[in-house]
């Protein structure tokens, strides 16, 4: 029995099971992450209503609605396919003229942005033009009585604003979708029996583009677990929340194209990342980041709350949390200069890169390593479950949703407490109402962040002794929020204000 894995065919013995599939092929599965399975493949065209209008200052993407204009647009395509502006102003621009059958009144209408308009200059139905709105405003063209709206614009609305007199319409063509008959299904059955053919998928792989290279690091952030969360699905992309919120600058701007991976940089939905299964035109709040270079069709499938196995390249350059020595190792290995600042003993951690960005370290060859002794390196253990809100707040702050481990200077030392104050200040937009606050002694090694009760809000606190009244940020019991336990509160023991420890997290 014939089946491909990744692309890669097998003969397997009849009867095979997924099992088998995965074994003969060596493919790497993470855990929880579906398989994709394909049964059988086939396509058929679907007309649509979508044109393409090459203008003579780039391309015009137009959907059409379905009314009784649709009938003057097919006969009168071809004469629309040459035409050129008549006129142009702020309100909009018209192509023309050409004759129709359009019926047509004397009365103003309101007209939006990016409407497709057909109307009679002059009221004489010889001179009817097609008009392209640029900004809200009412006026009369000469339309239906119903306002003569045509479509949309849905693509190319920066070559929109550049139209001007003497352009023109030089071809239109009718945009056919092929529609994939596919049937298919995502699991994490192993013991599925396999049939002759069937495609069998288990890894996405991308590649990262280095015109974008802080919003590739996000990216690979996103994406550290070796692992590609999908939280939502439409017809044209698959998206992941896992860094939703999380600033991001705007660095590349390009079609988004099937397989485009871009980081939403402005607006709702800030630091959530799309990858396109349909081409979409350039969006200046989406910043292309990479590229699907194969299993495109674990994209296609996968549902929300689903894990999809991921292989970025080039793989990230992410030394904070290892020692010096491995750290410096590693680079020299890969030709890159490094050089080292700071404490340098045989127990120094990287604590900080520069650059921090895997783009910039490899087209520059070079990077500088900040370290300090590993005593300073401190493992925590984050209650992910019981406060939520807060460790989204304290990840932000500690810049653990992106690196492995995060400073936390120290505030304030007395008695059994450590106070920590971040070096961002994140309390005016992000959610710290009480959360798994105490409900007894609070254990010794307990971390907490003051709630909206405290008037120090956002601190952050360890408590070194067991403590029947005050939680780890030095609060009372309705002002903390329990997120987590040191795993190692000895090496916090003799830490002096002034200081800044590092924290890692363990999964």
């Amino acid at each position: 029995m014939r089946v491909y894995v990744d692309g890669r065919e097998l003969e397997l013995s009849a009867g095979a099971t997924l099992a088998d599939a995965l074994g003969s092929s060596g493919a790497y599965i993470a855990p929880g992450a579906i398989i994709g399975v394909v049964k059988g493949r086939g396509e058929k065209s679907r007309q649509t209503n979508s044109y393409w209008l090459n203008t003579s200052k780039g391309k015009l993407r137009i959907e059409l609605l379905e009314s009784e204009l649709l009938s003057i647009w097919h006969e009168s395509v071809d004469r629309i396919s040459g035409s050129t502006v008549r006129w142009s102003s702020a309100d909009g621009v018209a192509f023309g003229p050409f004759p129709s059958e359009i019926s047509f009144s004397r009365d103003a209408q309101e007209y939006s942005r990016w409407e497709v308009v057909l109307g009679a200059a002059g009221f004489d139905r010889k001179n009817t033009q097609i008009i392209f709105i640029r900004r809200r405003h009412t006026a009369a063209y000469g339309t239906p009585q119903e306002g003569g709206v045509l479509g949309h614009v849905v693509g190319g609305k920066n070559t929109l604003d550049r139209l001007a007199a003497g352009d023109r319409i030089e071809s239109i063509e009718p945009i056919v979708e092929w529609q994939e008959i596919t049937e298919k299904q995502a699991t994490q059955d192993l013991t599925m029996a396999l049939e002759e053919g069937m495609e069998i998928f288990t890894t996405v792989e991308a590649e990262l583009n280095e015109d974008a290279p802080l919003g590739a690091e996000f990216f690979l952030a996103l994406t550290r677990e070796g692992t590609l969360t999908v939280d939502a699905v439409s017809s044209s992309y698959a998206s992941s929340d896992l860094l939703l919120t999380e600033p991001m600058i705007f660095e590349n701007r390009e079609p988004r194209l099937e397989g485009a991976v871009t980081v939403r940089t402005a607006g709702r939905g800030l630091g959530r990342i799309f990858i396109y299964k349909k081409d979409r035109t350039s969006n200046p709040a989406h910043s292309v980041v990479a590229r699907i270079v194969s299993g495109m069709d674990m994209i296609k499938l996968a549902s929300p709350g689903e894990r999809i196995t991921i292989k970025v390249r080039p793989e990230r350059i992410m030394l904070l949390g290892k020692s010096l020595k491995d750290a410096l190792s590693q680079m020299q290995s890969k030709g890159i200069q490094v050089r080292a600042e700071g404490y340098q003993g045989e127990d120094a951690v990287v604590v900080k890169q520069e650059p921090g960005a895997t783009m910039a370290i490899l087209k520059g060859k070079n990077v500088v390593l900040h370290s300090m002794p590993s005593s300073r390196l401190v493992a925590v253990k984050l209650y992910s479950d019981q406060a939520p809100k807060t460790l989204d707040y304290f990840r932000h702050v500690t810049g653990l949703k992106e690196r492995p481990l995060g400073p936390l200077p120290v505030f304030f030392v007395y008695e059994n407490t450590l106070l920590f104050k971040p070096d961002v200040d994140a309390t005016s937009y992000k959610e710290l109402l009480p959360e798994n606050k105490p409900e007894g002694p609070v254990p010794a090694g307990s971390i907490a962040v003051s709630n909206t009760v405290s008037k120090k809000m956002g601190m952050v606190g360890v408590k070194l002794a067991e403590d029947k009244r005050y939680g780890p940020s030095g609060e009372k019991f309705e002002a903390t929020n329990i997120i987590g336990r040191v795993l190692e509160p000895e090496k916090l023991r003799d830490v002096k204000e002034g200081e800044t420890v590092y924290i890692m997290e363990v999964r």
